[in-house]
């Protein structure tokens, strides 16, 4: 059954619209631990749209269960993770453009740089992951550059529906399977919300989905803690019956 690690990045883009102090999203990570979060995760874009570098250091002095950061493949963002040491590493692509991550990591356009970067955050004791669209090629490339992870990104499936939802989850189970078998270890998000949280849930060798837009939205009607405690209870959901 996979962990939850709670996405708190949107909490953030709202102060940042009023480049206020308020909401804190190092007190809205205490609160989603303190409801069962097994990790938070926070993306420090280069353009500083809604995580700030101060939210990430206080982050990594706080958080109890698990930090995963998001980052650009840039050397700033690999100086600071390793000044850091956040857990884990998530390596995204970042467009100035787009509203989020709209797809996974072109992992071979980095692979000249990526094995001597995922070997120093590993020596500074940083599990590194690399999101990746559910391609085998993308897949067999993260193997190849050392990474610890891949978080399968679930976009596709969370967009599609009926018969082509249920292809985009064959897929996803697919390539979870070929990462394990290439001694990957697995994890998945984006998209994902309490609807469509469960199949990708009971897919084999998932181990912690990265999930955030639907808790905080979720968090405005009944609250933070209720909104993790929600999520949670759907990927319990997904535990095999004793």
């Amino acid at each position: 059954m996979p962990r939850l690690h709670v996405n708190i990045d949107h909490v953030a883009t709202l102060r940042q619209a009023r480049l206020s102090q308020e909401p804190d999203p190092v007190l809205a990570a205490g609160l989603c631990e303190l409801a069962g979060a097994n990790g938070i995760t926070v993306h420090l874009r280069e353009d500083r749209r809604h995580i700030q570098e101060r939210d990430v250091r206080l982050l990594s002095q706080t958080v109890k269960t698990l930090l995963n950061l998001e980052m650009a493949w840039t050397p700033a963002m690999l100086d600071l993770a390793c000044e850091l040491k956040p857990q884990q590493v998530c390596v995204v692509p970042e467009q100035r453009q787009e509203l989020t991550t709209e797809g996974g990591l072109d992992v071979e356009a980095y692979a000249e740089t990526l094995p001597a970067g995922i070997e120093r955050l590993q020596d500074a004791g940083i599990e590194v992951s690399l999101f990746v669209n559910p391609d085998p090629n993308a897949i067999e490339e993260a193997a190849r550059c050392g990474a610890d992870f891949v978080e399968l990104h679930t976009g596709s499936y969370a967009n599609a529906r009926g018969q082509k939802r249920e292809n985009e989850l064959r897929r996803l189970e697919t390539c979870a399977v070929y990462a394990h078998e290439l001694g990957l270890r697995v994890n998945a998000g984006h998209g994902l919300d309490y609807e469509n949280v469960l199949p990708v849930a009971q897919l084999p060798w998932i181990e912690e989905l990265n999930i955030g837009y639907a808790i905080i939205c979720r968090a405005l009607y009944i609250g933070l803690d209720q909104a993790v405690r929600e999520m949670q209870d759907r990927i319990l959901a997904a535990a095999p019956p004793e």
